[in-house]
């Protein structure tokens, strides 16, 4: 014996179910940014879900951790403890004071970004390094690429 009221109420609950779980993966969306090259390519992102800012390569390896700078903004550090860089009013710099990435925001004509892969587990913080003195910022790119300077922090 089948019951109209109980096809609505099972179709009423998958609705919902359906909204809640698509408005979480919204609520995660708007906790991690992406951050792209000089190309307007995305190559890493900053996951502010954790009890820290961690960035992941785009393939879902963590790779390096903000952690806030005596100076403004942030210093970049790698989990082996190396010092990478600063993450300051969206950009990342390296020691050269030059962008290696940065937000939406602040490239020309980003890409649209790719689905991202589950992250994996975050290895143990390393001892951090003294953050070096900060340079002059320029208004240059810089000759190492995001990626390659993000990877220099992992184990």
């Amino acid at each position: 014996m089948s019951f109209p009221g109980k096809t609505l109420l099972t179709s009423l609950v998958s609705i919902a179910l359906f909204a809640l779980i698509f408005a979480l993966q919204c609520v995660a969306q708007d906790e991690e940014v992406a951050l792209f090259d000089s190309n307007g390519k995305p190559v890493a992102y900053v996951s502010m879900r954790e009890d820290a800012a961690t960035i992941y390569i785009w393939s879902g390896r963590p790779v390096a951790y903000l952690k806030s700078s005596h100076s403004t903004g942030f210093s970049v550090y790698g989990f082996n403890g190396k010092h990478l860089g600063w993450f300051v009013k969206g950009v990342l710099r390296d020691h050269d004071g030059d962008a290696a990435c940065g937000v939406r925001d602040v490239v020309n004509l980003p890409q649209l970004e790719p689905l991202k892969p589950l992250k994996q587990l975050k290895p143990i913080r390393a001892i951090p390094e003294i953050e070096p003195i900060r340079p002059i910022f320029t208004r240059e790119w810089s000759s190492t690429p995001c990626g390659l300077l993000l990877v220099e922090g992992a184990e």
